[in-house]
């Protein structure tokens, strides 16, 4: 062995979980298993195996890092969601659409909601739209006794800005409950109130979930005697700490298919690329840019929702391995048996017809156990879900593109046995090796990121000191979150010119990252 960290990467799907170990470039041991309705015995079980497999013990393994949808899947179904102060500073300018607006009802009864609307806020260069005084937050400090609330949501006017405000706020709020948990938005969005108050709600309702899955994280790896610090990934393919995690739950939205991505690029070599990711119910389709998923450009709904922090730019086709396909219409998906696969499905008993039973009865894939000849497919039947899954991917890939240029694709997931023709618009298929655990492997390299997204004034400061200052306000962002600061490269720029706003306003978005560890991944 190098003197390399040993990394565990876990990620838990909604079919498998899977886990990885890795020193440096190498992977040691890597295992798929059925996620179960504990999802924490199910991380169990997939770790215990993969120190099997190495010869490893737990106390050899120097970090751990978990991808997971818990956080996702609870908002979207409105399920474990606390009670939220919900407090926005900028009245009598920010009147117009109050907190809330544009969300579906069954998301606003998921959870209870206080809302205040107070004097506050700055204009886009940083001035004060109106003064705010700490005393205004009486009546919310009333309503938190009254209906003993653990969570508060505080948003003010171009707070990205000039952030003055919601610290001044937090501050006040803190001294009163010093247990309270406090989602300030300039530290999760971006500039845009609805949008970014939308996200620090989201974020804010999600806190005692927080609190409890990062404790049962910490629970299960403890049982199995592993003391390495634990990281969670986050949607734009770099970690939190489990510290950070407690804090901003609502940045780990979408980090699957991220680490897919991430997970995708070390094992092929490729920086730029289409990669699809093929699990047992849905298919993610997205792109590589210098190695990370590309960021989308447009709000991203969650749960019918606007936000506006960093997501990755995904195309969901309803195909996976465990996709329910239909005849004679041949039609596949979006149903799947999920993590039910090897119960329900024809070739292994089961009374349903699959995508996976399809693959087995064109031999396009062996697994043990399986008993093709009991989907009784015929070859026309075969051809015809075949033109129809081929057909589901080739749409996803033309979604993502963004010119006619050829491109590779990376296939992934446990279900890239499913493309067997190269799709139009695509230079060559890839299938790399210890492809059907990219996303695992994606959670354990993962970096450290920090960003900036300011308005700057080129008619009062230069290009360069304004870019100049936007860089290293990224890198310390990103040493911040725990980067070692040698390591730090700005990943990402951006310049968009405001034309609706005097002096040459220009809003400069860029994001750095930076490595967790010595002597690893570069």
């Amino acid at each position: 062995m190098t003197n390399q960290g040993i990394r565990l990467g876990v990620d838990v799907g909604g079919t498998n979980t899977d886990a990885v170990l890795i020193q440096g470039q190498q992977v040691l041991a890597t295992t798929k298993q059925a996620t179960s309705r504990n999802i924490h015995q199910g991380i169990q079980n997939a770790v215990t195996r993969v120190l099997f497999d190495s010869g490893l013990k737990a106390s050899d393994i120097n970090y751990c890092m978990i991808g997971t949808t818990q956080f996702t899947n609870a908002f979207v179904r409105g399920q474990e969601l606390n009670d939220v102060a919900i407090v926005r500073l900028g009245t009598p300018a920010a009147k117009a659409l109050p907190p809330l607006t544009g969300w579906p009802d069954v998301m606003r009864n998921s959870f209870n909601q206080h809302v205040f609307m107070l004097p506050g806020g700055h204009h886009f260069d940083g001035q004060v739209n109106s003064d705010f005084d700490e005393a205004s937050l009486e009546e919310v400090i009333e309503a938190i006794k009254t209906h003993q609330l653990q969570a508060v949501a505080i948003s003010s006017v171009f707070s990205p800005i000039n952030n003055e405000f919601e610290l001044r706020a937090k501050k006040r709020l803190k001294q009163q409950f010093p247990e309270l948990a406090v989602s300030l938005s300039h530290e999760i969005g971006k500039v845009g109130i609805i949008e970014r108050e939308n996200s620090t709600i989201m974020n804010a309702c999600l806190a005692n979930l927080a609190t409890r899955v990062i404790d049962a994280f910490e629970s299960s790896l403890a049982v199995l005697g592993i003391n390495a610090p634990l990281y969670i990934t986050q949607n734009d393919g770099t970690l939190l700490s489990a510290a950070q995690v407690r804090r901003f739950p609502v940045l780990t939205f979408a980090s699957g298919p991220t680490n897919s991505m991430r997970g995708a690029a070390f094992l092929s070599g490729y920086e730029h690329a289409v990669v699809a990711d093929i699990g047992g119910t849905t298919t993610d389709v997205g792109m590589l840019q210098q190695g990370f998923p590309r960021e989308s450009s447009l709000p991203v709904d969650i749960g019918g929702v606007r936000t506006n922090f960093r997501m990755p730019d995904i195309i969901a086709v309803g195909l996976g391995g465990g996709s329910i396909c239909s005849l004679p219409d041949g039609k596949v998906g979006p149903d799947s048996v999920g993590y039910r696969l090897l119960q329900d499905a024809k070739s292994f008993g089961g009374a349903q017809l699959t995508a996976t039973d399809w693959a087995l009865s064109s031999r396009l894939c062996d697994i043990p156990g399986a008993q093709p000849a009991l989907t009784g497919l015929s070859g026309t039947e075969i051809q015809l879900l075949g033109k129809t899954i081929q057909q589901l991917i080739a749409r996803g890939i033309d979604e993502i593109k963004t010119s006619r240029a050829p491109l590779p694709l990376i296939l992934v997931g446990g279900g890239h046995f499913l493309v067997q023709q190269t799709p139009d618009g695509i230079s060559e298929v890839i299938r790399p090796p210890h492809a059907e655990v990219a996303n695992a492997i994606g959670a354990s390299i993962g970096q450290v990121s920090g960003e900036l997204d300011r308005i700057f004034h080129y008619e009062t400061q230069s290009r360069e000191s304004a870019l100049e200052q936007a860089k290293q306000g990224a890198i310390d962002a990103a040493v911040a979150a725990g980067a070692l600061p040698h390591t730090v490269s700005v990943l990402d720029i951006q310049e968009i010119p405001l034309s609706y706003v005097e002096g040459q306003a220009t809003r400069i978005r860029i994001r750095a990252t930076g490595q967790l560890f010595e002597g690893d991944l570069q």
